[in-house]
């Protein structure tokens, strides 16, 4: 039996996905996102209190991983080398690698994952500017981090101030440790490997990555352990304001074209002239509207007006009334 669909009821179709338009909006997001972390930056005193009172939450709660892991770090370069070079690149790859994975193989699930992200950004966003936190390694030497990222420079393109390159770190706010989008984004490539991966390789690294990043870091002296589940926190909360972002979108993108056919329609008529026949000889325009009689069907006397008193012509088929038989050929 064919399937038929109740007229006006059908759903409106996505419109197709574009990297042209892609591109500039996941950049627009990534610069709003980064310009936020260097202008929000709040007192220093301020973000040292934070990151003290994280640090006696965590000794209360025994989740104190961040000094056994730094020590670890600081003293085998083998272990710490590497983890400086996953911290500092591999959020710049790894997230928009699979961005691009899902664009070109799982369009369906691109914009709902691409949503999620961006929103999960924005939410990290508030968080870095209602809690500036001062990292474990800006921390008074007194209470046990080193930090390896400067400990380590040598050895990649990052310098003493941060994980950005030699110089630039006075581009960056230092004090944006709360919550973890390190963590954060890499929990949403690990979950988008898990589900669209297909390949038990897949899933394993979408189980391995996020968790080597919480271990990096912590053990670069960059976060605390209440910073990853801060970040975690951050995508959830992402992942269930993603179905009401992407219907408000959806409104958006249907009322801007209704709202503005309206008013182009009107000027398009506008610029539309009336039909000469419309027209009388002064130039005014007829009464008529520019209306057309079908074939066949006269005006009344129509007769009369075309010939005189007297001087009627035989009836013919075309002007024999409708009770009028033709004349015999």
């Amino acid at each position: 039996m064919p399937h038929t669909e109740t007229p006006g009821t059908e759903a409106a179709p996505h419109p197709r996905l574009r990297w042209w338009t892609e591109l500039p909006l996941i950049v627009l997001v990534y610069a709003c996102y980064s310009a936020g972390r260097l202008l929000v930056r709040g007192d220093v005193s301020d973000a040292v209190d934070h990151g003290l009172a994280i640090l006696d939450i965590e000794k209360a709660l025994h989740l104190n991983a961040e000094h056994p892991l730094n020590r670890l770090f600081t003293r085998e370069p083998w272990i710490g080398v590497p983890a400086d070079f996953w911290y500092a690149s591999l959020h710049y790859v790894v997230t928009p690698a699979i961005l691009i994975w899902l664009f070109r193989s799982r369009a369906v699930r691109y914009r709902a994952a691409r949503t999620w992200l961006m929103t999960s950004t924005f939410i990290g966003l508030i968080g870095f500017t209602l809690l500036p936190t001062c990292p474990p390694r800006l921390l008074d030497a007194g209470h046990g981090f080193v930090d390896t990222m400067a400990q380590y420079s040598s050895y990649g393109w990052w310098g003493g101030e941060a994980s950005a390159p030699r110089g630039l770190g006075g581009m960056t706010n230092q004090y944006a440790a709360m919550p973890s989008l390190h963590v954060g984004w890499a929990l949403w490539c690990g979950v988008m490997l898990w589900r669209h991966g297909g390949t038990r390789t897949a899933k394993a690294a979408g189980v391995v990555y996020p968790l080597v990043t919480t271990i990096v870091v912590m053990g670069t002296a960059n976060h605390y352990f209440l910073d990853a589940v801060a970040g975690a926190a951050v995508m959830a909360a992402g992942l269930l304001l993603t179905p009401f972002v992407l219907r408000a979108a959806a409104r958006v993108r249907t009322r801007l074209p209704a709202r503005f056919a309206p008013a182009a329609a009107g000027s398009a008529n506008a610029a539309v002239p009336a039909p000469a026949s419309a027209r009388d000889g002064a130039g005014s325009v007829n009464v008529s509207g520019g209306c057309q009689t079908s074939a066949g069907e006269r005006f009344p006397r129509q007769r009369e007006q075309r010939f005189g008193a007297g001087a009627e012509p035989d009836p013919a088929p075309s002007d024999a009334g409708d009770e009028t038989p033709a004349p015999a050929r």
